[in-house]
């Protein structure tokens, strides 16, 4: 390797803090990125390895099997979804539905993109039909989490029927999921809020729309 190409591997692996990644570190960045644009079958081992920069042994160091880095992503994918719709939420808690409609707003931008690719978990559970894989196992997990979590939201809007409500709402989320992958900007998923928005208002308890947090 000459000295300038051995000056610009350091760059990329280095990044943006000036400390060097360690190998498990880009081998999850590349896996992370290669799994969600491609489909966690299509991408092979020497992919990975290619792009993360690392070896082969290095990536079984530290992942067992390519079943086991799909995984992790997962792991980490999921996980890191649910904090940011868990901070969505906090940033005004006497307000739950205003920031639960600017949750959607942002999954609608986001599910419009000529490039967006759905949920991870969701093209996991795809992927993966036998319940005991891995992959599968921790996207359950992961959905039934986030299911958890609509079904609280829905509880503290005062919903007559929470677990109904919530569950309602995933539906709609997970059509959005769906359908942005197939239609871009014209699909169902740019009116994702206007159809949760129907669903709240037909779970409320009778109460003034005023109350019900949207316009």
């Amino acid at each position: 390797m000459t000295k300038r190409a051995a000056g610009r591997e350091k760059k990329i692996v280095a990044g943006g803090s000036g400390r060097p990644k360690r190998a498990a570190e880009r081998i999850r960045e590349s896996a992370r990125e290669l799994f969600y644009r491609q489909g966690i079958r299509a991408v092979g081992i020497d992919e990975i390895v290619t792009r993360a920069g690392v070896t082969k042994p290095s990536l079984y160091r530290s992942f067992p099997s390519k079943d086991e880095l799909a995984a992790d992503y997962l792991r980490d994918h999921g996980q890191e979804r649910l904090r940011l719709f868990d901070a969505a939420l906090a940033e005004r808690p006497d307000d739950p539905r205003g920031q639960f409609r600017f949750w959607l707003k942002t999954l609608s931008k986001r599910a419009t993109k000529s490039d967006y690719r759905g949920c991870g978990n969701s093209n996991a559970a795809v992927e993966y039909p036998d319940r005991n894989h891995p992959a599968r196992k921790v996207a359950t997990v992961n959905k039934r989490q986030f299911r958890e979590k609509l079904r609280n939201l829905a509880q503290a809007l005062g919903a007559k029927k929470p677990d109904v409500l919530g569950d309602a709402l995933l539906l709609v989320i997970e059509g959005a999921y769906a359908s942005g992958q197939l239609f871009g900007s014209g699909g169902p998923a740019r009116i994702l809020v206007e159809a949760a928005d129907a669903l709240i208002d037909a779970h409320m308890v009778d109460c003034p729309k005023s109350v019900l947090g949207h316009d």
